[in-house]
């Protein structure tokens, strides 16, 4: 009875030992995962995807992720050069292209990209006037993500993008854009009437040049105005007729009746 239950315990522990080898020594790794094999401490190769079998306790594997990464970049308080105070956040896509240096050269890659983003983030808008910020987000977005990308280089971390999400400025601050871009419209109206009117006399001036020249158009002017006054019967207009454009038997003594 005793040979029995030593056997039972004996299989069970065997059972045991077997299935914790085979659980500590297999990995599979899915297409978008490798991982970064350590024996005795160290480096040995970067493994998967697909099955991969490892000696436990000797040898140890770190699983990474190749797959994009969003990080939300949390609100930094920012000073434009123009020394208004603003609160900026942004999203940041990066993903790991060298696991091995991701997992070796840098204790905690994500908080690492994190922090570095947030630095770079303050660093570079604080150099920028807030119209730039709000208007120019495309060439600040591309600054950003090259500095960060160099900078992530040495981690085996390749920065996508970085998008910048809210500039958010306060109600003081709004209401003093709000009238210097109405303050620019009515800038800009007055141009373009000014401009408007000088186009139009230097026009006038072109055609009393060119009325000057032909004697015979003057005429056909004073039929127009003469045709556009006709059409309006609401009001008497005393309209000066020019000598040269009387008949000349009117003005002839000879032709005058007995």
């Amino acid at each position: 009875m005793e040979f029995i239950i030593f056997n039972s315990i004996a299989y069970l522990l065997g059972l045991g030992l077997v299935l914790w080898f085979l659980s500590a020594a297999v990995y599979v790794f899915r297409e978008y995962e490798r991982g970064v094999m350590f024996t005795l401490g160290r480096f040995t190769r970067v493994c998967g995807p697909g099955l991969v079998i490892i000696i436990p306790i000797i040898q140890q594997v770190v699983r990474t992720d190749l797959r994009m990464i969003v990080e939300d970049v949390p609100s930094q308080d920012v000073i434009s050069r123009d020394n208004v105070s603003v609160k900026v956040n942004a999203v940041l896509y990066y993903r790991i292209v060298d696991p091995e240096r991701a997992i070796i050269n840098v204790a905690n890659f994500a908080s690492a990209v994190s922090q570095l983003a947030q630095t770079t983030l303050r660093s570079v808008l604080g150099k920028h006037e807030l119209d730039e910020m709000l208007a120019e987000r495309e060439n600040l977005n591309v600054d950003i993500q090259a500095i960060l990308d160099r900078q992530t280089d040495t981690w085996g971390i390749k920065v996508a993008n970085v998008e910048i999400k809210h500039v958010d400025i306060n109600e003081s601050m709004v209401r003093a854009i709000a009238k210097q871009a109405e303050a620019e419209r009515l800038r800009r109206a007055r141009v373009i009437n000014a401009e408007g009117e000088q186009q139009a006399a230097a026009k006038l001036v072109e055609a009393g040049k060119m009325l000057a020249t032909q004697p015979n158009s003057m005429q056909l002017r004073y039929f127009n105005a003469l045709n556009d006054i006709a059409g309006d019967r609401t009001s008497v207009v005393v309209f000066p007729l020019p000598i040269d454009l009387l008949p000349k038997h009117l003005g002839d003594k000879d032709n005058k009746p007995e």
